[in-house]
């Protein structure tokens, strides 16, 4: 993740609107367990595109990460607004939810 790291701020750099960059950039900030980072870059991708589902679903993660279950529940609630039949994000981040009890 090291690598992809450094590849991802050089693409934020260039890319500063792209809600996608800033959303990889948080998912390899939260597996390197750096979660301050990873929360900044998921916002940031948030301020671009609000109903970003791919970041609405990693930032849900991290919010169970560091104990922040109702945050997470928040997340899906806006995901199950968002989505209508097989919506991965949605489901993903619910089984993680259901799994964390």
């Amino acid at each position: 993740f090291g690598d992809a790291l450094t590849a991802l701020e050089a693409f934020v750099y260039a890319n500063p609107d792209s809600a996608d960059g800033w959303n990889y950039i948080g998912f390899v900030s939260r597996k390197l367990e750096k979660y301050e980072d990873a929360e900044r870059y998921y916002s940031l991708g948030l301020e671009i595109n609000p109903l970003h589902k791919g970041i609405l679903e990693y930032q849900g993660e991290l919010y169970l990460k560091t104990n922040r279950i109702d945050k997470a529940r928040e997340n899906l609630s806006i995901l199950n607004d968002l989505c209508n039949f097989n919506c991965s994000y949605r489901d993903k981040l619910r089984e993680k939810i259901k799994n964390n009890n």
